[in-house]
């Protein structure tokens, strides 16, 4: 049975919602479209009355494929939506502070993408999954990702032929790099010597700079570098990497701006592989906390390559079991954190007992963030301004980075209960 909707605005996943809740994919807020009901959602039919903020979306893929989720959104009613998306999240955390303006970060594209590698109809495919299904989407190639990733399904379709793609689905994660494509294969257990040297093989024919499986390199045949604020900057065999070039180095540079000139000692909490930590130690000395190994190896090695840079010291440690406590957080200028999409609730808890001036929040999750950061107001902490990064572009998800100082407060000359900020 069809029915007929007013869709009333736009939702936090890019769905448009009807007065009634009814969640239609695709559909824009004050349109009226057709839809065939499935429980609370209303599957797209037809726009009997579109919207004037609809666009043609670009790739032949959208509406199949579920990276994308407003390309039919025109470019500026996007980004309100989008910095709204922080906006309501800091809101319903009881924060009253105003987003800035979006920035944009897409850059050149996505410089890396995971596909999915399945058997479909006897032949070996790869592609994306369908939007709220498990059902894969083949791919000639992802427009939004950089140039030379558009032959990454053909890369990942090869690589599956020696590790028997029909018995198990496989993972493949391509990144670009100033080296050639880094891939890391997952999804298989171990190999043979057989499967390794026809692997080691299809790496030259497809001239990868490494191949690797679940992060164990099987070659390196040219060293990944990426192009950074280091000269050897090579992240670990499927390690993470934020998703575009220009996404990483606007927010290094928000985080790096942040630091005064009183700012002498920092804790990268969360650090990776140390975009934040390098571009820090361009004026600071640097502790890089982070609970994998190959990940602060990654980072020491581009410093100790790279010079100009303060000291960067290192220290592995699981922050969410045992997070950074006052005594040792004392010691610090400024601390910054961007963990994971959880979010970072222990460590913040911490911070918010703790004395440091000044402390920077990433996040790529506005509602972990949110949560995190009342934990520091109430802490005492003040959060100055909330910047959104778009480099998931055409997607519901955002990156931000948070500003926060400390208050402190004093009894002036009158008596009067006064406040200033630490680090000012």
């Amino acid at each position: 049975m069809t029915e007929t909707l007013e869709i009333a605005r736009l939702g936090a996943r890019g769905d448009g919602l009807a007065s009634d809740g009814t969640a239609v994919a695709f559909a824009l807020p004050s349109e009226t479209v057709t839809v065939r009901r499935e429980g609370n959602r209303g599957h797209l039919i037809s726009v009997e009355r579109p919207s004037p903020d609809r666009a043609e979306p670009f790739c032949q893929y959208f509406g199949t494929c579920g990276g994308c989720a407003v390309q039919h959104l025109a470019p500026e009613p996007y980004a309100a939506w989008k910095r709204g998306l922080v906006e309501t999240a800091l809101s319903q955390a009881g924060i009253g502070v105003v987003p800035k303006a979006m920035i944009g970060a897409h850059g050149e594209g996505r410089r890396r993408i995971t596909l999915h590698v399945r058997t479909i109809e006897g032949a070996a495919r790869a592609g994306l999954m369908a939007a709220r299904s498990h059902d894969l989407v083949a791919i000639d190639h992802c427009p939004i990702t950089v140039p030379a990733l558009h032959r990454a399904p053909a890369v990942a379709v090869a690589l599956s032929a020696p590790l028997g793609h029909g018995r198990k689905p496989l993972d493949v994660a391509v990144t670009e790099t100033g080296g050639g494509l880094d891939v890391d294969v997952r999804g298989h257990g171990p190999i043979g010597e057989g499967v390794r040297a026809a692997l080691v093989r299809l790496a030259g024919e497809l001239d990868l700079a490494r191949l690797s499986l679940h992060g164990d390199v099987v070659v390196e045949r040219r060293a990944p570098r990426l192009p950074a604020r280091a000269e050897a900057w090579v992240p670990p065999a499927g390690g993470f990497l934020q998703a575009t070039a220009a996404g990483e180095a606007i927010l290094a540079d928000l985080v790096a701006a942040a630091m005064d000139k009183k700012t002498k000692r920092v804790a990268d909490l969360f650090a990776g592989s140390g975009p934040f930590s390098l571009a820090i130690a361009r004026s600071c000395d640097v502790h890089a906390v982070e609970g994998e190994a190959v990940a602060l190896a990654s980072l020491d090695r581009a410093y100790r390559a790279t010079p100009g840079l303060r000291r960067i010291s290192t220290e592995r440690r699981d922050l969410f079991r045992r997070p950074l406590l006052p005594i040792e957080l004392d010691a610090y200028d400024a601390v910054v954190f961007d963990p994971p999409r959880a979010g970072a609730q222990a460590q913040a808890s911490r911070l918010a007992e703790s004395k440091v001036p000044l402390v920077v929040g990433v996040a790529c999750d506005a509602g972990t963030f949110s949560r995190d950061a009342a934990t520091l107001i109430a802490g005492g902490y003040v959060l100055e301004r909330v910047t959104p990064v778009d480099q998931f572009a055409w997607s519901s998800h955002v990156e931000l980075v948070g500003i926060f100082r400390r208050e402190r407060t004093r009894r002036g000359p009158t008596g009067l209960r006064t406040v200033s900020r630490i680090g000012r």
